[in-house]
C-alpha cells in the first residue's frame, strides 16, 4: 500500500502564522490608508494613466523613425559636433543621473546661469527650456550646438563633421532617405531633428504612484494597500490644500505653462534673468521657429501656440516654465537657477505664496514626490536632500 503523506504540526503552525502575519500587514495598511473623497479621486485620476501614447511630431519628418532614432542616439553621445573639445549632449544630460548633470547651473564652454532640465518625457512639452525660447524639440536640440556658452559650434562645423564621417553619412541617408544637403544650416537642422527623434524615446518608467493611481481609479483597495501611508497623505496635500496640481498637472506633472518665480536670479553677465520675456524675444527672432522654413508641417498647425505667443507678448517678465516632477528625487538641485538643493526646501517658495504648508505637510509631500520615480532613493543621491528642517 502507498505510504500516507503526513503534515507535521510544526509546518501547519508555521503556515497559519504566516497567514496571520499577512492579514495583520494588510489590515494595518488598510487602517493607515487615506480616505480620498470623490473630488480628490477625480483629481488624482488626472495624473495618469502612464505611460502616455507615443506621438509623432508633424514638424519633424523623421519623428518616430527607427533609423533617425539610431542616428540621434549616436549624435547625442559624440563630442565631434562641439567646437570645444570633449563636450557632447550627454555631458550635461547624463543618463545615469536621469539625464541631468547634478550641477547648480549648466557648464559647457563657459558656466551657464540656469539649472539643466532633465530630458525624460521632454517630448510631452509644448515649449522648451526654462523660458520657452524654442517651440519644437528639434529647434531646442539645435540651440546648444550654436550657443557660445555651451557647445560653441556652427552650422559649417556640424556640416563638416557629418560629411566627413562615412558612418554618419550612411546613417543620415538611411534616416532621411536622401543624401545630405549642400546647405550647412539645413544639415544642422536635420541633425537637430535626428537628436529630437532620439529624445522622444526617453520616457520614464511606471512608478509606485502610477500603480496606486490606477488602483484608486478602479477602487481596488488590495492593489492600493502597498502604497505608503505618508505618500498617500502627501498626495492628498498635493491635489488639495497645497494646490500643487494647479501647475504640476497631468500625467507628466507639468501644465507646460509659465508662472512667476519667487526667486530673482541673474543671467550669465550678471543681468536680471527675465525668463519668458527673453525666451519669447529669442523665439520670435529665431529662424528655427515653427513659423519658419525648416518646419516640415506644411499646414503650420503646430505653430498655433507660436502665433498666439507673439500676440500675447506682454507681462511675461520673471515667468518660468513649470518643470515635470517625474523622477524629481533624482534630478536636483531645484528651481530654474539651481539655488535649492533640498527637495523639502523647494516646497517653501510655493507654500509661502499664499498656501501655508506645515512641516509635517511638507514631509508627506516629499514622501509622495519620492514615489514619482522607480527608486525612492537613487544610489547617487544624498539622503539629506529629502530632510525637512
Amino acid at each position: 500500500m502507498p505510504k500516507r503523506r503526513t503534515v507535521s504540526h510544526h509546518r501547519v503552525a508555521k503556515t497559519l502564522a504566516l497567514a496571520l502575519l499577512l492579514l495583520l500587514v494588510v489590515g494595518s495598511a488598510a487602517a493607515q490608508a487615506v480616505k480620498f473623497d470623490a473630488d480628490e479621486r477625480e483629481r488624482v485620476a488626472t495624473l495618469g494613466p502612464w505611460p502616455p501614447p507615443a506621438k509623432v511630431d508633424p514638424s519633424n519628418r523623421v519623428s518616430g523613425q527607427p533609423a533617425a532614432i539610431a542616428l540621434g542616439e549616436r549624435l547625442f553621445s559624440t563630442a565631434s559636433l562641439s567646437g570645444v573639445g570633449g563636450l557632447r549632449c550627454a555631458s550635461c544630460h547624463e543618463q545615469w543621473r536621469g539625464f541631468v548633470d547634478g550641477r547648480t547651473t549648466g557648464l559647457g564652454a563657459e558656466p551657464g546661469a540656469r539649472n539643466t532640465l532633465p530630458l525624460r518625457n521632454v517630448a510631452l512639452q509644448r515649449w522648451f527650456g526654462w523660458d520657452g525660447a524654442n517651440d519644437s524639440l528639434w529647434a531646442q536640440s539645435v540651440r546648444p550646438m550654436l550657443d557660445p556658452r555651451e557647445m560653441k559650434s556652427s552650422p559649417a562645423r556640424v556640416a563638416a563633421v557629418m560629411r566627413g564621417d562615412a558612418d554618419l553619412s550612411a546613417g543620415y541617408a538611411k534616416a532621411f532617405g536622401a543624401p545630405q544637403p549642400s546647405d550647412d544650416e539645413a544639415l544642422l537642422v536635420d541633425v537637430g531633428k535626428a537628436l529630437a527623434a532620439y529624445q522622444e524615446t526617453l520616457v520614464s518608467a511606471r512608478t509606485p504612484f502610477d500603480a496606486f493611481r490606477d488602483a484608486l481609479a478602479k477602487g481596488d483597495a488590495r492593489d492600493a494597500a502597498p502604497y505608503p501611508a505618508a505618500a498617500q497623505r502627501g498626495l492628498r496635500v498635493f491635489v488639495g490644500k497645497g494646490q500643487c496640481i494647479a501647475c504640476h498637472a497631468g500625467p507628466n506633472f507639468s501644465d507646460g505653462a509659465f508662472h512667476r518665480s519667487s526667486i530673482a536670479s541673474r543671467g550669465p553677465e550678471g543681468e536680471p534673468d527675465t525668463g519668458r520675456q527673453h525666451g519669447l524675444q529669442s523665439l520670435l527672432a529665431s529662424r528655427f521657429n515653427l513659423l519658419g522654413r525648416y518646419s516640415d508641417d506644411a499646414t503650420r498647425a503646430t505653430a498655433a501656440h507660436t502665433r498666439q505667443a507673439a500676440a500675447d507678448a506682454s507681462a511675461v517678465v520673471g515667468l518660468f516654465r513649470t518643470p515635470s516632477l517625474r523622477e524629481v528625487a533624482a534630478t536636483g538641485p531645484y528651481m530654474h537657477d539651481g539655488s535649492v538643493e533640498n527637495l523639502c526646501d523647494a516646497l517653501r517658495p510655493h507654500a509661502e505664496g499664499g498656501v501655508e504648508l506645515s512641516r509635517s505637510d511638507r514631509v508627506d509631500v516629499v514622501a509622495f514626490l519620492r514615489t514619482l520615480g522607480v527608486e525612492a532613493r537613487p544610489p547617487y543621491v544624498d539622503e539629506r536632500v529629502f530632510l525637512c528642517r
